[in-house]
């Protein structure tokens, strides 16, 4: 029989009024470098008021990795049994299944702390918050390549991007996706469901595609793609779809982050830029470059006014889902 794996003992972390306790804080969940459990931590301690920012009062999905990125992933929904009395949660409905969740939400630094103590490296929050959360208040531009897709036509995409927001009197907010791609958020007024805004995020992305038709595709099925094409993917407003937030940690060896960037730095980032090892420098230097987006609010109805036009133009809608 194998002797027992040596474990190293676990350590008291102080965020702001609470402790929170780190098992296993040596443990390597980041093989390229080596980094820890521990590490892990301290990197969300070193972005704390943008992760938190990032999360506020939103349903949160978490990816969880107990064994480090290497080994199985966890998509956790429901906040366990036995959590501490401080953590806050919110109960979401999924018509589907007919049943209620009360996911993690999160207002303060120590719930995010908690739950890399669960073995979290990912967050995934809702585009809406605790106060309606059928109501969404963040549109999401994800930027999709395909396999043969370069990096080089992302950045081109994100200039029109940018372009088209700036015609509609919207502030885009990109940060890289972690992986190959780019997220632009904008922040909305939560006066629309789910179904609308993904109609308003769909029309966007037809605009899109009708400036850039060699780069850019909205067709719904992966298989009928061209993989050097980028999607630009509307789907990802409809209810109960999340992606990473901005300033979290992605579950691959690297540990690369989802990292809020300039608009003036598109042309000059890649994705591997950033990780849990360079970002807290940059953060330190730069701030929670998204800080600003709850005071640049912007009212969906001319999109949904370009969704009509495709309507009455025969642009059926491909597919999708609002519910979760």
């Amino acid at each position: 029989m194998a002797p027992p794996k040596a474990t190293s003992p676990a350590v008291e972390i102080e965020v702001g009024e609470r402790d929170v306790r780190i098992s296993n804080p040596d443990r390597v969940y980041f093989p390229a470098r080596g980094e820890t459990k521990l590490d892990l931590v301290n990197y969300y301690l070193s972005v704390g008021d943008g992760i938190v920012n990032a999360l506020r009062e939103r349903p949160c999905m978490l990816h969880r990795f107990p064994e480090g990125v290497a080994g199985e992933k966890v998509h956790q929904k429901r906040v366990p049994h036995g959590a501490p009395p401080w953590l806050e949660t919110v109960r979401v409905h999924f018509p589907r299944y007919n049943r209620n969740a009360d996911e993690l939400c999160v207002t303060e630094l120590a719930h995010v702390i908690w739950a890399v103590q669960m073995s979290t490296v990912e967050f995934h929050p809702w585009n809406s918050r605790r106060a309606d959360t059928e109501k969404p208040d963040e549109w999401r531009i994800d930027l999709d390549p395909g396999p043969r897709c370069p990096w080089s036509r992302v950045q081109r995409v994100a200039h029109v991007v940018h372009e088209v927001l700036g015609e509609l009197g919207a502030t885009g907010w990109p940060k890289t996706s972690g992986g190959k791609g780019m997220h632009v958020y904008v922040r909305i007024a939560p006066d629309h469901g789910f179904k609308d805004v993904r109609r308003a995020a769909l029309a966007f992305a037809r605009e899109v595609e009708r400036r850039m038709p060699d780069d850019v595709t909205t067709t719904w099925w992966r298989r009928d793609r061209d993989p050097a094409h980028l999607f630009v993917d509307y789907n990802q407003n409809a209810r109960d779809h999340t992606i990473a937030s901005a300033y979290s940690v992605r579950g691959n060896p690297e540990g690369t982050v989802s990292a809020p960037i300039r608009w003036d730095e598109v042309d000059d980032v890649s994705p591997g830029d950033f990780t849990i090892a360079t970002m807290p420098e940059r953060y330190a230097a730069l701030g929670d470059l998204h800080a600003g987006i709850d005071n640049a609010v912007y009212a969906i109805e001319p999109l949904l006014e370009w969704a009509e036009r495709d309507d009455r133009e025969g642009d059926e809608d491909p597919g999708g889902s609002d519910e979760g």
